[in-house]
């Protein structure tokens, strides 16, 4: 049987790594972004490939575009069984400096966001009795982080979301699950942030012990595992995918 998965924030970094292996692994994709051209461009890839994608555009945040969005992909691929949200806000505030509105900003996108998309998708998960819910969350809300405080608890957030959605879907054949990237480089959020890293880059790679920063490939692979038929037993977990810098 063919899947259909909605992957959020694809259009480049993690979201485009985890739409092309998805692909790679005989899934039908729908290529979310707020950046449809770059969507498309991703989608195109995939199609070129010999898979099956779908551009699309929408803010996670509203409601009416989600649903537009899914009905598109519904519509070319079937119901809408893998969704991975990976759409994501973040910058850096001391904390003394953040704002009403930098903080709603944070939680409107990275939380409701997220809690919104799940929701849209779920009819379909629920009809199929077999859904994949795997949450791009941050290893930031498991160490903190010193100017981001309203990033890292909207993630936070996203982790005890996932915990409870986990108890709550299971019974409908739903798995829930949450990665937590660390340090991963080459994504639009590492490279327009770079300047900020409270760790420099050559102390950073000494205090991850495989020694090395992480790729959008490494969470595309956790991703691809969890949303496989055989992740089936597996549900409110937080998979860390980060060099083994954040134990459990």
């Amino acid at each position: 049987m063919t899947r259909t998965a909605l992957v959020t924030g694809a259009a480049a970094g993690i979201g485009r790594a985890v739409a092309i292996r998805l692909a790679k692994e005989g899934k039908s994709v729908g290529v979310l972004d707020l950046n449809l051209e770059g969507a498309q461009l991703v989608a195109d890839e995939i199609n070129a490939s010999g898979g099956k994608a779908i551009g699309l555009k929408a803010s996670i945040a509203d409601r009416a575009e989600v649903r537009q969005a899914v009905d598109q992909l519904r519509a070319a691929f079937g119901p809408v069984t893998i969704v991975v949200n990976n759409a994501g806000i973040s910058n850096f505030i001391p904390f003394e400096e953040l704002t009403d509105e930098d903080w709603d900003k944070q939680f409107e996108v990275n939380t409701k966001g997220t809690f919104i998309v799940t929701q849209t998708v779920l009819p379909d998960m629920k009809a199929e009795k077999w859904g994949r819910v795997i949450n791009i969350s941050s290893s930031s809300a498991q160490t903190g982080s010193i100017e981001q405080v309203h990033y890292s608890a909207s993630k936070g957030a996203v982790i005890s979301m996932t915990r409870s959605l986990a108890q709550a879907l299971g019974p409908y054949g739903v798995t829930v699950n949450n990665i937590p990237p660390g340090a991963v480089m080459q994504t639009i959020m590492s490279e327009a942030n770079v300047h900020r890293f409270q760790i420099p880059p050559e102390q950073l790679l000494r205090i991850i012990p495989v020694g090395r920063t992480g790729v959008p490939t490494d969470i595309a692979n956790a991703v691809a595992f969890l949303a496989s038929e055989e992740s089936g037993y597996i549900s409110g977990q937080t998979l860390g995918v980060n060099g083994g810098r954040v134990v459990s």
